[in-house]
């Protein structure tokens, strides 16, 4: 049975003991992957419950807080990710003031064997961990040898001659080469989300959009793009998206949201959960003097959505 759990303190959650993972899995790329399915294999060889450890909001977001750090995935769709590649339980703990004081001894000592009674302990390359990024692979072989646990670092991945991280995939994404970001992600770059109810000014335009919220996180993209669509149903549907904070209706002062226009599209998503895959971008958003304007410009990035998608579905066809 899945489990989540999101404090460092609290009962021993793993009497019979553990295989532990521990990362940002901001994206969960084809490194993360392998960092995931290794422990998972070995939970499994061991006959243990596989465990993640993640934080949230992310270490790298809490100490550049006055600068928002673009994020690749909401923490609901990291979380299932998660589960799909086969970890049995996720430790989302609460990255805040008291985290950052926490001693590298405390980390291995209060969670690891405390919570979570470790047998084996994964870890990415360069890993570092505690306070001041005090605690790094040897660390953490030496805490295990003294608390019943062995900690093992998996090795880089690569792609092309290039080692596969978030940060790169953030870069490409911004820069609207998808293609490349695909490679190095294993799989189109998604955002997941319930859909919301928003202002319904699409609908007067004649473009309905279901929107996802992107509160409190700041978007590795911004601007206009051909999307594919998975409904819960199962169907896969082309789109057009605007992910950004809507200048010329709202100014510029409001969280993202993503819309996403469905073609030939005609029911109720609210409430219900649905995939975007990001194809191409189109432009970049931009604030327009009036919404006659805006409505002209939509139903243009519309249409040229639908050749790329077109174009696009041909290619992935014959390849």
């Amino acid at each position: 049975m899945s489990r989540l759990f999101r404090d460092v303190d609290g009962d021993l959650l793993f009497p019979q003991g553990s295989v532990v993972c521990i990362g940002a899995f901001d994206g969960l790329h084809l490194g993360h992957a392998a960092l995931v399915r290794r422990t998972v294999e070995r939970a499994q060889a061991l006959d243990l419950p596989s465990v993640a450890l993640t934080f949230e909001p992310l270490p790298r977001e809490w100490f550049a807080r006055e600068q928002r750090q673009p994020r690749l995935m909401l923490s609901s769709q990291r979380l299932r990710s998660l589960h799909q590649l086969g970890i049995d339980s996720v430790g989302l703990l609460r990255f805040n003031e008291s985290m950052t004081r926490m001693t590298a001894d405390e980390f291995a000592r209060r969670i690891l064997h405390d919570r979570l009674q470790a047998r084996e302990v994964w870890v990415g390359p360069e890993f570092a961990y505690g306070h001041r990024r005090g605690g790094n692979l040897d660390t953490l072989q030496e805490q295990g040898s003294r608390l019943g646990f062995t900690a093992h670092e998996i090795e880089p991945q690569h792609l092309a001659g290039e080692r596969i991280s978030s940060s790169v995939i953030r870069q490409q994404l911004g820069a609207g080469e998808f293609a490349a970001a695909e490679q190095l992600l294993g799989r189109p770059y998604r955002i997941e989300g319930k859909v919301v109810h928003g202002a319904k000014l699409g609908r007067t335009l004649g473009l309905p959009t279901a929107n996802i919220r992107y509160s409190r996180y700041q978007p590795v993209l911004h601007g206009i793009y051909a999307c594919w669509v998975d409904l819960a149903d199962g169907r896969r549907l082309p789109a057009v998206a605007s992910f950004g904070t809507r200048p010329t209706v709202n100014g510029t002062h409001h969280e993202p949201l993503l819309e996403v226009h469905l073609f030939d599209f005609e029911g109720d998503l609210y409430g219900q959960r649905i995939g975007v895959d990001f194809a191409a971008k189109l432009r970049d958003e931009k604030k327009f003097d009036s919404l006659e304007a805006l409505t002209a410009q939509m139903h243009r990035d519309a249409d040229e959505a639908r050749q790329v998608l077109n174009s696009h579905f041909t290619l992935r066809a014959t390849a």
